[in-house]
């Protein structure tokens, strides 16, 4: 109930600002007026600094420099309109235009996205960006949630995920009887008991605490949440294990985009790849920022381990999600073509 109450809330404050502004008379006094430009509101969850911040930074500057007399594009970072799911349904409802959100919150919009999940996917970085800039099948994709009035225009780069711990994983067996923080997602879950560790859901800002407290001894996520987040303070061994890729989405709201012009249509989709450019070149010079901030500030060490034993150990997790799951079954076969033709390359 309390939930609903937040959203309606958000809702009312979305469309009163949709259709009103301030101005200043000569006299100094403040009067309201109606606004001409329609505002397009991206919501997401991360900082102003972060990669996929700079990347939307791109994506409005390259819709105003061409429709700026027709829309202005206003950006609201670190989660003010809400968690990733709520913000997904309020731009299902047209309140607000756009989200970036994770893989794992698309799949009960489209079960193809649960893939994503899968550990291990991609045999390498180079197959898996590959993957996602096979733009005449990932459009397949991107369709896939229509029917819940949502399309996605691209992909951001959200790295490896990674265990990070109090002590040093370096094999299998390091992980055993440790207690290691997962996303909310079965498939996390799973990953994890089938490495030989007790697999604790939680939300991402409760991690810190958790581990100087010892609640966890662990977690897993890429090279950022070392120093942005300061989980570098508390766990001091990052393991390059490597065991998802997990893109995040940038998803409108698909009867705001089928109602656009041809030209119109075809500026705000240059305007998503020329994000998606902006925030993967971004995204590397930051994570390797990162990782020199932690390993000489914060005295993180970081540790290469034999990637193929945990390979092996989801082997079964894998076979289990291709036989729940038919809707992945085309995508996985497809990304394997691509892990073999990266493999032979290598």
């Amino acid at each position: 109930m309390k939930k609903r109450r937040i959203f309606s809330l958000i809702l009312a404050i979305l469309l009163v600002l949709g259709t009103t502004a301030c101005s200043t008379t000569a006299q100094g006094k403040v009067k309201s007026v109606n606004v001409k430009k329609r505002i397009i509101r991206i919501s997401h969850a991360q900082s102003e600094t972060h990669p996929e911040h700079i990347g939307l930074l791109a994506f409005k500057q390259y819709i105003e420099n061409r429709l700026g007399n027709k829309y202005d594009v206003e950006i609201f970072p670190n989660a003010i309109l809400g968690p990733a799911q709520q913000t997904i349904e309020l731009t299902q409802t047209g309140a607000i235009d756009f989200v970036v959100a994770s893989t794992a919150n698309l799949g009960s919009f489209a079960k193809v996205y649960e893939i994503f999940s899968m550990p291990y996917l991609f045999d390498s970085t180079d197959a898996y960006k590959a993957t996602m800039e096979d733009t005449p099948y990932m459009s397949k994709i991107y369709q896939s949630t229509d029917s819940s009035g949502l399309r996605v225009l691209t992909w951001y780069n959200a790295g490896t995920r990674n265990f990070y711990a109090k002590k040093p994983i370096k094999t299998l067996a390091d992980l055993k009887g440790m207690k290691i923080r997962v996303q909310q997602d079965p498939v996390s879950v799973s990953m994890v008991k089938a490495f030989g560790a007790a697999a604790a859901p939680m939300s991402f800002g409760e991690v810190y605490t958790a581990i100087q407290q010892g609640v966890i001894d662990g977690a897993e996520n890429n090279e950022l949440a070392l120093t942005n987040n300061k989980h570098g303070e508390v766990a001091k061994y990052f393991s390059y294990d490597m065991h998802q890729m997990m893109p995040d989405m940038l998803i409108g709201n698909l009867n705001f985009l089928k109602h656009l012009s041809p030209e119109e249509q075809k500026i705000f989709q240059e305007a998503a790849a020329e994000s998606t450019k902006v925030e993967l070149a971004e995204w590397d010079k930051q994570v390797a920022a990162a990782k020199k901030t932690a390993q000489q500030k914060m005295h993180v060490t970081f540790i290469n381990v034999n990637v193929k034993q945990f390979q092996k150990k989801v082997l079964p997790l894998q076979k289990e999600m291709l036989t729940e799951n038919p809707n992945i079954v085309d995508f996985y076969q497809h990304i394997q073509k691509i892990d073999q033709e990266y493999s032979k390359a290598g």
